[in-house]
C-alpha cells in the first residue's frame, strides 16, 4: 500500500505548474518549465514524508518527458530530494 494511499488530495495541472490540494488546503506544489528545470517546489510540513514531492516530479516527468532537474539556487531541503531520485 502506497503511503498516498490515504490522503485525499485533487491535483491541478496548470501550465508549468502542479497543486495538490484537498478541502481545507494546498498540500503541495511544484513551478517547472519546458526543460523540466524545477524552479519551486513546496510540500505542506503536515503533508511531508508521504512521498507528495516525488509525485509531484514523477508527474513532471510524464508531462514533459525529460527527468526533473533543479534550477539554481536550490534549498538544502531541495538539494536532498534530488539526491534520492
Amino acid at each position: 500500500m502506497n503511503k498516498l494511499d490515504n490522503t485525499n488530495y485533487a491535483i491541478d495541472l496548470g501550465d508549468g505548474v502542479i497543486t495538490f490540494k484537498n478541502i481545507n488546503t494546498t498540500l503541495g506544489f511544484v513551478r517547472y518549465n519546458e526543460e523540466a528545470e524545477v524552479e519551486y517546489i513546496f510540500v505542506n510540513p503536515m503533508f511531508r514524508r508521504k512521498g507528495l514531492a516525488k509525485k509531484l516530479l514523477s508527474i513532471i516527468e510524464e508531462k514533459t518527458n525529460l527527468k526533473p532537474t533543479p534550477q539554481d539556487p536550490i534549498s538544502p531541503l531541495g538539494e536532498k530530494l534530488f539526491k534520492i531520485n
